[in-house]
């Protein structure tokens, strides 16, 4: 039985957007739009090449070898998010706003060398970086003239009795359960909705209201070990251990209500699906970073797979009412499952210029295939070959491109920055042409052992959404989604 539930839940997540062991799964965790101080972000993450900075510990862990003495910062953030949702011509626009932790972390100077060959420096550091906010919150609503979610019931119950909606198509059988779909008359195995009356009032009455929200809440994170070193002040290397937290969870309400009197007595059914993931994954990182010249840095980086292990609690529930009062309400059993998710590597590389001690323009290039994120079972026999499969004709291999500047007046140092994620989905999906575009500025204030930094970044992606698919039509939404980030970070330098 849980392998059938199982099944169902994620039918209807590629159908209907929410996650489920799918591809848009694998992709949420696989990918990565670099947080941490308020430098780095106003500098758009560009740093493969410059390091000095303790977000690198996730990124090109040989930016540890670029420190001179030990260093401690933390870096709170706003987070605000604007979401614009078009449906059958109506736009509805929504907000979030969350406070949380962006980073924070120390780099512990552990030798010196005075001599300025061979081995000059070691580095010990320790960093947590948020590396996705996930939190999100979205309205959809308008009519739909032409189809309804319980369409998408009424065909993936095709072919089921009664008895065998709960073990096959759990969603749909709550429908069942709640008169929103019945087998047609003089079939055992086929099914009408109230919108036809089942079927006896062909063809279906349509124009209800449909109204979906959508709430999700959480972020993954990552704890970067790291130890690296300076070699004669021209070569740079540094290693991390990173351990990855994933905290998610996500919930749609998805409600109709019927604009006319209808010949089944529907009035409205209201639909709501949740679930949650917890996890903890493991990577490793290897990086370099060599200066040919005082004015020219190049860095390279390799961060392994990330293997996850992922808990993840699923349930739903449904209430109708009809106009001779006849109130249902059903709910399905919730359900636990344990699974592995292994994400792509990736690569990095970067080149900055230092002009003297008055400016750094920087770029970095990253590449990863994220068809290449496999799903694994743990323990239960599950076979994830079809998802794999599944991951491999969506998704795609993608380069992103980082840039940044810096400009030092005095003590006052002033930053922008740009970033460019490529389309991870391939052509023919829905979100072909989903992208993500950044921009950023910021300003710095040092004092001898005393800095702090002021930060701006804006994410902005376009976004298809597909509520459902069935027979009758799919209902889709546009969605334009804007994240702003406000960062401010304290610091403080020692052991000079």
């Amino acid at each position: 039985m849980k392998k059938a539930n199982l099944i169902s839940i994620v039918i209807f997540s590629l159908t209907c957007g929410i996650s489920a062991q799918n591809a848009d799964d694998a992709l949420r965790y696989s990918q990565l739009f670099y947080g941490g101080t308020a430098r780095f972000m106003s500098m758009g993450g560009a740093f493969t090449a410059l390091g000095g900075d303790l977000s690198t510990l996730s990124l090109n862990p040989a930016g540890i070898g670029v420190y001179r003495s030990s260093e401690i910062s933390i870096t709170p953030q706003l987070f605000h998010i604007k979401t614009t949702a078009g449906f059958n011509g109506k736009s509805s626009t929504d907000y979030l706003y969350n406070f949380n932790l962006g980073q924070a972390g120390i780099v512990v100077n552990v030798f010196n060398n005075s001599s300025g060959t061979g081995i000059t420096s070691l580095n010990f550091g320790y960093s947590y970086n948020r590396t996705n906010n996930l939190s999100q919150t979205i309205l959809i609503n308008g009519t739909s003239n032409s189809n309804s979610l319980a369409d998408y019931w009424a065909d993936i119950s095709s072919g089921y009795f009664k008895d065998e909606l709960a073990d096959y198509v759990p969603d749909a059988f709550l429908g069942c359960d709640t008169w929103i779909i019945d087998t047609l008359s003089g079939s055992s195995t086929d099914y009408g909705t109230v919108y036809s009356n089942y079927g006896d009032n062909p063809p279906s009455v349509y124009g209800q209201d449909l109204k979906r929200y959508i709430t999700n809440e959480g972020s993954t994170g990552e704890h970067a070990l790291s130890f690296g070193g300076n070699m004669s002040d021209k070569l740079y290397f540094g290693a991390t251990v990173g351990i990855v937290r994933i905290n998610y969870s996500s919930t749609f309400e998805h409600s109709e209500t019927a604009d006319v009197k209808m010949p089944s007595g529907f009035v409205n059914f209201d639909y709501a699906f949740h679930f949650d993931n917890n996890g903890t994954g493991y990577n490793l990182k290897l990086g370099a970073i060599y200066k040919p010249m005082d004015i020219l840095r190049v860095g390279f980086a390799f961060h392994s797979p990330t293997i996850f292990r992922i808990n993840e609690y699923v349930h739903d529930n449904i209430t109708s009412k009809f106009d001779d009062g006849g109130k249902y309400e059903s709910k399905n059993t919730p359900v636990r499952y344990n699974y592995a998710l292994t994400t792509p590597f990736r690569v990095e590389a970067g080149a900055a210029l230092q002009i003297k001690k008055m400016a750094i323009i920087s770029a970095d290039y990253e590449f990863v295939d994220y068809s290449s994120a496999k799903f694994s079972e743990t323990g239960d026999g599950y076979d994830y070959s079809t998802k794999n499969l599944a991951i491999k004709n969506t998704l795609g291999p993608v380069s992103n491109i980082r840039l940044g500047a810096e400009v030092r007046l005095n003590r006052i140092y002033l930053r922008g920055g740009y970033g460019y994620y490529g389309k991870a989905f391939k052509e023919g999906d829905n979100n072909s042409n989903l992208d993500y575009n950044s921009l950023s500025f910021g300003a710095g204030f040092r004092e001898q052992n005393l800095f702090i930094d002021l930060g701006f970044a804006s994410l902005s992606n376009p976004q298809l959404y597909v509520l459902y698919d069935s027979s009758e039509g799919s209902a889709v939404s546009d969605i334009n989604t804007q994240r702003n980030i406000f960062t401010v970070t304290f610091g403080y330098k020692f052991g000079y």
